[in-house]
């Protein structure tokens, strides 16, 4: 499990993307790269990582199930996520 510390940083990061998202894509309109690095570093959606959403690791993180590929297991032999079976044949 992440610590909480980490998983709250990550989720301040996309607070600040999505605050200034408009003048970020109004400023890549007009190519003023001076006034994009003159913006906050953490407003740069590749600051922001995925999260598993159940244990919070980031690394072996799934997009389709947004969890890492542990959770992913888990829940999976434990029948909760619906149409994924244990491979057989």
């Amino acid at each position: 499990m992440a610590k909480t510390a980490w998983i709250e940083r990550n989720k301040k990061k996309a607070e600040t993307v999505k605050k200034y998202a408009a003048i970020r894509a109004e400023l890549k309109a007009r190519r003023d790269y001076a006034g994009l690095a003159k913006l906050p570093r953490n407003a740069s959606p590749s600051r922001v990582v995925n999260r598993c959403s159940m244990s919070g690791r980031r690394h072996g993180y799934l997009r389709k199930f947004g969890c890492s590929r542990l959770t992913f297991r888990e829940s999976a032999l434990n029948g909760l996520i619906p149409g994924v079976t244990k491979a057989s044949w």
